[in-house]
């Protein structure tokens, strides 16, 4: 049976709300090692998406070549200001096949991971398919050392 995304995927996930300034949201992610930020709304819901990068130098600030835009981490800007609305996701029951394949197809190296009823229930990262990819050689590798016992 395929590994499904909900044996791999980061289940304690840190969110915040679209109202929360710049560079909150960047000493939250500081303070928890983390470089993804799903947002919600008050009722939880999921609204947007903000990683390091709409941090470091959001998509409007170099919109046009001849056209530059001073850029400051501060409070002034706010999450919803920067996020992402057209949110990347994948689902519990997903497979992680699937989930490679979004990840890839979209260029990015997190997503958030919906459960059936659309509530956000974790995150899958890069680091997660690593962790999947490594136990996936550790098996085989184990496997292979039986067959050559069972020939022995």
């Amino acid at each position: 049976m395929p590994t499904k995304v909900s044996e791999y995927m980061t289940r304690k996930v840190v969110t915040i709300q679209p109202d929360t300034g710049l560079r909150e949201a960047f000493f939250l992610m500081r303070d928890n090692a983390i470089r993804h930020l799903p947002v919600t709304n008050i009722d939880g819901e999921l609204i947007g998406f903000i990683s390091d990068r709409e941090l470091r130098r959001p998509g409007w600030v170099d919109e046009s070549p001849d056209i530059g835009h001073e850029y400051d981490l501060t409070d002034d800007l706010n999450v919803g200001d920067v996020m992402v609305k057209d949110i990347i996701h994948v689902r519990t029951y997903d497979t992680l096949s699937k989930a490679v394949g979004t990840i890839l197809n979209h260029n990015i190296s997190a997503a958030p991971v919906l459960d059936k009823t659309g509530q956000l229930v974790g995150m899958l990262s890069a680091v997660d398919l690593l962790s999947a990819f490594q136990d996936t050689l550790e098996s085989q590798k184990t496997n292979k050392n039986k067959n050559k016992k069972a020939l022995a």
